[in-house]
């Protein structure tokens, strides 16, 4: 889960060390909601289904979810952060169907074998190590009846470009740090998804990678989101002792060489959808 190689970042569960993990899915939200709502049609959920979020955040994805289950379907939603869940909870009482909101582990989800019809989780993968994913694979797995689908969406870095500039620049940082273990390297296993949900005894796996792209002139949504984004990884750029005329630019978007102030900006990014089903028999586990 969320480690000091996470602090570093600028991802915590608590509001009083930075930004939340749900704030950066907020503001990635604002900025790509087109995408994250074609993200979720590819999951295949239907009508009536009993859903679960999980790693839900502050419940960004929950009024995407009440209209793909509709009023006679239900949803569950859990994070590990309590301010995260309480978030969640508010945007729920505003939703048709009723919304189960906790606060709990993907590691160790707190319902029986067989509970859902589905269990959606976006971006909360990228927070796991390797063991953990497959444990928190195992965990969907679990919960979902038989027949039922596990879908898993997440960034995958090696997508992301920003120009004008060195199109690798970005891209060629996340091969520097994730020579070892850790957040980079989680974000480079994106699309391996499908190999996870096989190795977790899904059937039919299937999996999609979506490319958004941004240029200019961008929306405010857009600028304020890669904005963090991009200062985030120069951050964790120089920490590393790679140059200062290269990644200071990319500090601020007020900075004059920042290329999202450019009239040619340009940033893409890649998102993966996998989903697999469980299969019969499953519930005999």
């Amino acid at each position: 889960m969320l480690t000091d190689d996470h602090a570093a970042w600028g991802h915590t569960t608590s509001t009083g060390l930075g930004f939340t993990t749900g704030d950066v899915v907020d503001a990635h939200f604002a900025a790509c909601a087109d995408a994250y709502r074609t993200a979720l049609g590819l999951a295949g959920l239907h009508r009536g289904w009993h859903v679960l979020d999980a790693g839900c955040g502050s419940g960004t994805f929950l009024p995407l979810l009440a209209e793909r289950v509709g009023p006679q379907g239900r949803l569950s939603a859990v994070d590990l952060a309590p301010e995260n869940a309480a978030l969640a909870g508010r945007r729920a009482g505003q939703l048709a169907p009723p919304v189960d909101v906790r606060t709990g582990d993907v590691l160790d989800l707190p319902y029986p074998d067989d509970t859902f019809d589905a269990v959606w989780c976006a971006n909360t993968v990228q927070y796991l190590d390797d063991g953990e994913l497959a444990r928190a694979l195992a965990e969907f797995r679990r919960v979902v009846r038989p027949g039922g689908i596990v879908a898993v969406k997440d960034l995958d870095a090696a997508l992301l470009t920003l120009r004008p500039g060195d199109p690798f620049q970005l891209t060629d940082f996340f091969r520097h740090a994730a020579r070892v273990p850790g957040y980079a390297h989680q974000l480079l296993r994106t699309r391996d998804l499908h190999r996870w949900l096989r190795r977790a005894g899904l059937a039919g796996v299937r999996q999609q990678t979506l490319l958004i792209e941004h240029y200019a002139p961008l929306t405010p949504a857009a600028t304020h989101f890669y904005g963090l984004a991009t200062a985030s990884v120069a951050r964790q750029a120089l920490d590393s002792g790679l140059p200062e005329e290269t990644w200071t630019p990319l500090l601020t978007p007020e900075h004059p060489s920042h290329p999202l102030r450019s009239p040619d900006a340009y940033i893409s990014e890649g998102n993966v959808v996998a989903v697999g089903t469980v299969p019969p028999g499953a519930g005999l586990r």
